[in-house]
């Protein structure tokens, strides 16, 4: 790769066309935390992403993540497998394989702990159809999904969501080429040198899937139940008078941060994972909300404490709800 300083505002107009969906993007942090992790923040500044941002992120000064998902179009021009638990790259070229069956080019690109397979469209395309696709594609292949009955641990499907508020941004990815703060290395895609120009040859090359080729490959599918998003549940006013489970009263808040308390997971803990205990984040402002980064469940969580979330039968509706005791 050229050297500091020396990527031009060619190499970075090619980059924002191969890897940018929107303007919003965030920044990896210099400085670890307090548990040595180096967090990713919006920008103070309200500004869209520059080429000269771009810049920077290729000469190694700063690290951007990209969003994938636009709100204005509900629609993103790739989409990324990121898998970092162990053996993940086995189920990664698994996947690579499959998708090639289908005539898909996917790009491999080296990370900290496994890999990220990415998946480029030939014109933006609906994070819905994209997500039907890969989820189907991961259960076929029994690859686990992050987030799935009972699974803490698998790959993660960018974009996250099908689709954004107008004023949501959804989840970004550290984007391609930026050296990463935690070990101080940039990560290539396989296929190409390792140069920076060599490397946008290498995909720009590569087939990008169109949208026929996109409803082609979804015609009859829909997204596996067990993956579906759960419903927005609206919990009542907090009644301190009424014995509530007080997540708070089982675990100890590592630190405070974005209006969390952050902690470690039980879950987590219980299978040797979260050794920075912090994937738990509790709100700071009703502790009845609280989540697993991890994708440990409620459900997970509370049998790990020794208090799982007991069910109580409404008969006079003829429905079961979960009892928040």
């Amino acid at each position: 790769m050229k050297g500091v300083g020396q990527a031009s505002a060619e190499l970075a107009g090619r980059y924002f066309a191969v890897f940018v969906n929107r303007l919003a993007y965030t920044l990896q942090s210099h400085k670890p935390g307090a548990n040595g992790k180096h967090y990713y923040y919006r920008p103070k500044q309200d500004r869209g992403l520059s080429l000269q941002t771009i810049r920077e992120h290729l000469n190694g000064e700063l690290t951007i993540g990209l969003y994938a998902l636009s709100p204005k179009t509900q629609r993103s021009k790739w989409v990324v497998i990121d898998a970092d638990y162990e053996n993940a790259l086995d189920d990664l070229l698994k996947l690579q394989w499959e998708l090639r069956q289908d005539g898909v080019e996917p790009a491999l690109e080296k990370s900290r702990r496994g890999g990220h397979l990415w998946i480029f469209a030939d014109k933006s395309l609906l994070a819905k159809h994209c997500r039907i696709y890969i989820y189907n594609l991961a259960r076929r292949l029994k690859v686990p999904v992050k987030g799935g009955p009972g699974l803490a641990e698998g790959i993660e499907v960018f974009p996250r969501q099908d689709q954004l508020g107008p004023d949501e941004f959804g989840n970004a990815i550290r984007g391609p080429f930026g050296i990463h703060r935690a070990t101080g290395r940039r990560y290539w895609f396989y296929g190409a040198d390792y140069q920076l120009e060599a490397q946008l040859d290498y995909l720009e090359r590569l087939r990008k899937i169109t949208e026929t080729e996109m409803s082609r490959f979804i015609d009859g599918l829909e997204m596996p139940e067990e993956y579906r998003p759960k419903p927005r549940v609206e919990l009542p006013p907090c009644d301190p008078t009424r014995p509530q489970f007080r997540i708070l009263d089982h675990v100890r808040p590592t630190s405070k941060r974005g209006g969390n308390y952050w902690a470690r997971c039980p879950s987590c803990a219980d299978h040797g994972r979260d050794r920075s205990g912090d994937n738990l984040a509790i709100s700071m402002s009703d502790s009845r909300k609280y989540k697993c980064w991890a994708g440990c469940t409620k459900e997970m969580i509370r049998a790990a404490l020794g208090h799982p979330i007991r069910v109580r039968r409404l008969v006079e509706h003829g429905i079961s709800a979960h009892d928040a005791q």
